[in-house]
């Protein structure tokens, strides 16, 4: 039994799982539907993708020894967290009138509108842009991944291995919490709790949108 790829699944599963943008993307679209939701899941999973191939590729070390670049990502990635709060903040302000029955005026209660194809690769767009513009993987994943490579074992095809776990563990994590959230969706898509839940989104994705953007740089 591989005891330093049991470890790595550990950590790497609570490194997926720990709260953030991305869990919050994938959440806020659930709550208009199943799609949407998935659609974000595997955007976020197709962003972890990239960045373990870049540190398995070394590029990642490139980016990371480079401020101007390093810094450029960054603002990047905050600009664009920062967008997805201020458009969920607004969004609010759009919800429909709730009706005598707590159910939007007009809307069947457990029978969302099914989105477009437009919309479905809308979501998918940001649930990949959100984790694949996020300064802190290039260096998370540089840091990570040597530490589970055994002495006297060739680098890449372990490092491979693990990258590849990291996003197998992306497509199981992601897509149950959008399942999870569309099988609570009666409840979650009520207006008061659909405009709770947008409004908390929108307030941390703003914080982290502006924390990136006006924080120093991520080192």
């Amino acid at each position: 039994m591989d005891a330093q790829l049991i470890a790595f699944t550990g950590v790497a599963a609570g490194m997926v799982a720990l709260p953030g943008a991305d869990f919050t993307v994938v959440v806020r679209n659930a709550l208009a539907s199943r799609t949407a939701g998935l659609a974000s899941a595997f955007g976020v999973a197709g962003g972890l993708l990239v960045h373990t191939a870049l540190a398995v590729a070394g590029l990642a070390a490139v980016l990371v020894t480079m401020p101007v670049l390093f810094r450029a990502v960054q603002l990047l990635g905050g600009a664009y967290v920062l967008y997805l709060g201020l458009s969920a903040l607004y969004a609010i302000r759009r919800r429909p009138a709730q009706d005598g029955s707590g159910t939007p005026s007009g809307a069947p209660e457990d029978e969302p509108e099914r989105p477009a194809p437009r919309e479905f690769g809308r979501a998918l767009r940001q649930g990949f842009l959100t984790n694949a513009l996020n300064p802190k993987a290039p260096v998370l994943f540089l840091s990570l991944l040597p530490q589970f490579v055994p002495d006297g074992q060739p680098p890449l095809p372990r490092t491979l291995l693990l990258a590849a776990l990291v996003v197998v563990l992306a497509l199981i994590w992601f897509p149950a919490v959008a399942l999870l959230v569309d099988r609570l969706g009666r409840w979650l898509r009520r207006p008061r709790t659909a405009r709770a839940i947008e409004g908390g989104s929108g307030v941390a994705l703003t914080g982290t949108g502006l924390a990136l953007v006006t924080g120093p740089l991520l080192r």
